[in-house]
C-alpha cells in the first residue's frame, strides 16, 4: 500500500462554510440583535440573579424560612428566565420566532420578574437572621431587581419612541370622519 492511498493532505484549499474564524458554537451566537446597553443590562440581570441565588443557597439556618424560600424560588426563576431570554436573543432561535412576540415577551417577563424580585427582596429583608450570606443575597437581590426594572424602563422608552401617539392635524379632518357616510 502506498502512502497516497492511506493518507490525504491535512489542509484544505477552500474550507467549507462551517469552518473558519466563527466555527463550532460561536457560529450560532449573534450579539447584534440587542443594543450594547441592553446586552449589558441582560448580562447584569443574569449575573446578579445567579449571585443572589448562590448566596441564598449558602444560608445554613433560618428563623423565619418563608421569606428565604420565596427569595430562593424567585432568584432561581429570575436567573432561568433571564438566561432563556438571552439565549433567544443571541441564538438562531430568534430567527424562528416572531420578533414582535419576542419583544413583547421580554417586556412583560422583565417587568414581572423585576417586580416579584423586588417584593421577594423586601420580604427577605424583613425575615432574615442577619448572617453575612443573607445580607449578600439581599444586596444582590435588590441590585438584580433594579437591573430588571431599569431594563423595563429602557424598553418602555424605546416602545414610546417607536409609537408616538398621533394627534389629528386639524379639526376639519376630525369632523369629516365623524359625519355619517350617507349625508
Amino acid at each position: 500500500m502506498e502512502n497516497g492511498a492511506v493518507y490525504s493532505p491535512t489542509t484544505e484549499a477552500a474550507p467549507g462554510a462551517g469552518r473558519g474564524a466563527r466555527s463550532g458554537l460561536a457560529a450560532y451566537f449573534v450579539l447584534g440583535r440587542l443594543p450594547w446597553y441592553r446586552r449589558i443590562l441582560k448580562g447584569l440581570q443574569l449575573l446578579l440573579s445567579l449571585l443572589a441565588f448562590i448566596c441564598e443557597e449558602v444560608v445554613s439556618e433560618c428563623g423565619l424560612c418563608g421569606g428565604l424560600y420565596f427569595f430562593e424560588f424567585v432568584s432561581c426563576s429570575a436567573f432561568l428566565l433571564s438566561l432563556l431570554l438571552l439565549i433567544v436573543y443571541c441564538t438562531l432561535v430568534h430567527d424562528r420566532v416572531d420578533t414582535g412576540k419576542v419583544k413583547s415577551s421580554d417586556f412583560y417577563i422583565t417587568l414581572g420578574t423585576g417586580c416579584v424580585f423586588l417584593l421577594a427582596s423586601i420580604i427577605f429583608v424583613s425575615t432574615h437572621s442577619g448572617t453575612s450570606a443573607e445580607i449578600a443575597a439581599i444586596v444582590f437581590g435588590f441590585l438584580a431587581s433594579s437591573m430588571f426594572l431599569l431594563d423595563f424602563v429602557v424598553m418602555l422608552c424605546e416602545k414610546l419612541r417607536e409609537n408616538p401617539l398621533r394627534k389629528p392635524e386639524n379639526n376639519a379632518k376630525v369632523e369629516a370622519l365623524t359625519e355619517p357616510l350617507n349625508a
